[in-house]
């Protein structure tokens, strides 16, 4: 299972750049600053030798391509977690609330 990063939005883009390059996510297809993105890899490859050895390439397509996930689909899709001010992890997808 590949290694789940955190959500953080670090603005170190913004030095006087100018506009930003704009990309469409691979999953809703909304466009989104490429900064805010978050890139994972779609496809797969065979890594057992024999089993390669076995499989003609030309009839099994391994490619692997760049896909970029908007945040509201890298959190949905767990590409990202969400955490909170003081870097901890929330549990579950809502907030506790203290007794009234």
């Amino acid at each position: 299972m590949p290694e789940i990063k955190t959500y953080k939005r670090g603005h170190k883009q913004t030095g006087g750049r100018g506009h930003q390059s704009t990309v469409s996510c691979g999953f809703c297809g909304t466009i989104v600053p490429r900064y805010k993105t978050f890139t994972t890899q779609r496809g797969f490859r065979i890594t057992d030798p024999l089993l390669r050895k076995e499989v003609d390439r030309q009839d099994v397509s391994t490619t692997v391509e760049k896909v970029y996930a908007c945040p509201a689909c890298a959190r949905h899709r767990s590409i990202v977690q969400h955490r909170t001010g003081t870097g901890q992890r929330i549990q579950g997808g809502r907030k506790k609330r203290g007794k009234r």
